[in-house]
């Protein structure tokens, strides 16, 4: 028997015919709320974007797929850590998936080339990626970063190598790409002011197949060397460092010493120092879950990556608590998420600035063996780092955005 439209909408009665009269919007913030999520599955990359997919779908997994007492419906796309990719990715998910809010993406160059669109579309966006003037002086009012700029890191580990460590001359290395730029700089400016010189820059391409040229050409007349790495690299150029004889202590950004790497690490990572708004040893709650499920499901430690995610997705549950679950409602959601304040989340309690910006705490971390694994033992805690960190933030956002040759000044550097 064939099926009239009349005979349909009777048969559904009058309770069904309500629910059809009301607008897709209202109707949408009663089922599952569709989340893109933008990661790295492939190239250097990788090993990051992993990491950031465990971490979320633990969270996830832990609140049975459902936030602010809705099911998730998460949408995922491989941006393979190029521009280009993250950008055809990113207009999938908005115009195929039809996402409310994105997660992601992981590299600095893959949120700039999405941050036009972002506008455009005017998508909720908690990201993972560094980019320093998303926000800062071309701040994206859709950007919402729970992690850490580039530079935030790092400032502390400047701080802390001139006064607690007492070093005077270091040397630098970072790939070639603006995180290295920005990562490299927050030490460089703290380092340099506290009375230290960095005294040598070496740039290897992110895709550098081995480091042993750049190993060679680094100054052995110095107290440090300061790494600033992405993805796997850091764990490449250690071993590199360590094969060729390296006896220089090494001190390393956010990512060049991570959980995610340390698995793979010998005997020779032991006593490496590094900065990160994280560590797999801090005491909370949240943290202990984490660490929990990571090495349930997947059998490692969370990593810089992991924590990202889990806590990009903790301050969005926050936020649609907050607003009955409306995540369709993006006016609302985005002003919700950057006035939150999280008091436990894996890395510790969070708060936003006016750019979208996380504050938080910031940790100095030195790898130890534990139990017979490599762990990042926290041994000293730089509390409420905002981006800006000390310095005045109209008069930071008047200079240019840290780059490879002008800013900051490269005063202290010798042949």
């Amino acid at each position: 028997m064939a099926l009239h439209r009349r005979t349909v909408v009777k048969g559904f009665g009058a309770a069904a015919l309500s629910s059809m009269a009301m607008p897709f919007v209202a109707r949408a913030q009663t089922g599952p709320m569709r989340v893109g999520f933008l990661t790295v599955k492939t190239g250097p990359l990788a090993s990051g974007g992993l990491q950031m997919e465990q971490g979320l779908l633990t969270y996830l997994k832990e609140r049975d797929n459902t936030l602010a007492g809705r099911p998730v419906q998460l949408f995922t796309g491989d941006s393979a850590g190029a521009p280009a990719v993250a950008r055809t990715k990113m207009q999938e998910l908005v115009e195929r998936d039809n996402i409310s809010c994105l997660i992601g993406p992981l590299a600095t160059a893959e949120a700039l080339a999405i941050d036009d669109y972002i506008r455009d579309k005017q998508i909720p966006t908690l990201s993972v990626a560094a980019a320093e003037d998303m926000t800062q002086r071309k701040a994206n009012p859709w950007f919402c970063r729970a992690t850490s700029t580039s530079a935030q890191c790092s400032y502390p580990m400047g701080d802390y190598a001139a006064k607690e460590l007492k070093y005077k001359r270091v040397a630098m290395i970072a790939d070639d790409i603006a995180y290295g730029y920005e990562l490299n700089a927050g030490f460089q400016r703290t380092f340099e002011e506290a009375g230290g010189k960095v005294v040598q820059k070496l740039w290897p391409p992110l895709n550098a197949p081995d480091y042993g040229t750049y190993i060679a050409q680094l100054k052995t007349d110095v107290d440090a060397i300061f790494m600033g790495f992405a993805g796997s690299n850091g764990l490449k150029f250690l071993r590199q460092y360590k094969e060729y004889g390296g006896k220089i202590p090494l001190l390393a950004g956010m990512t060049a010493a991570d959980e995610s790497l340390l698995r793979q690490m010998g005997d020779e990572a032991i006593g490496t120092l590094s900065t990160s708004f994280y560590s797999a040893q801090l005491d909370n709650a949240s943290n202990k879950k984490l660490v929990e499920g990571m090495q349930r499901d997947y059998k490692v430690d969370p990593g810089f990556y992991a924590a990202a995610t889990y806590t990009n997705a903790a301050v969005l549950e926050a936020a649609l608590k907050e607003i009955g679950g409306k995540i369709e409602d993006k006016d609302t959601l985005i002003k919700t998420l950057r006035g939150i304040k999280v008091a436990e989340t894996c890395r510790g309690p969070v708060s936003f600035d006016k750019y979208g910006n996380v504050v938080g705490n910031v940790y100095i971390r030195k790898v130890e063996k534990k139990d017979g694994k490599l762990v990042n033992a926290v041994i000293k805690t730089y509390p409420n780092v905002s981006q800006f960190w000390t310095y005045d933030p109209d008069e930071f956002l008047k200079q240019p955005v840290y780059n490879r040759e002008t800013w900051p000044q490269n005063k202290n550097l010798e042949p």
